[in-house]
């Protein structure tokens, strides 16, 4: 069974940059397309970037051309690279695989704050 564990979130300013990290443990990690997930209090879990077991990459609209998903497969870790955030970013980010089946278990998230 994978495990998750996403790290490197924090407080930052309006305007500033994080790189957060999801590690797995397991051989399987790498032949999944894997995606960055965020809730935001009162909300329901979003999606907003995503990556193939190729490196083919999608953003949502709302984040597109100011995050980055990237992935190292050597080291079972998918990135995040959050530029221009915005205090609408404030939320907890999680990963997880894609699959029309059962995600894998959940990690703690790791929490994201934009505030000024």
């Amino acid at each position: 069974q994978v495990q998750l564990v996403e790290s490197g979130g924090g407080l930052v300013q309006p305007g500033g940059s994080l790189r957060l990290s999801c590690a797995a443990s397991g051989s399987m990690f790498r032949i999944y397309a894997v995606g960055w997930y965020r809730q935001a209090p009162g909300k329901q879990r979003e999606l907003v970037a995503q990556i193939t077991s190729g490196g083919s990459t999608n953003y949502a609209d709302s984040v597109k051309d100011r995050f980055t998903i990237s992935r190292d497969n050597a080291k079972n870790t998918v990135y995040l690279q959050m530029n221009s955030l915005k205090p609408e970013d404030t939320a907890v980010y999680y990963c997880n695989r894609l699959t029309s089946g059962n995600p894998w278990p959940w990690g703690q998230g790791t929490q994201v704050t934009v505030s000024s």
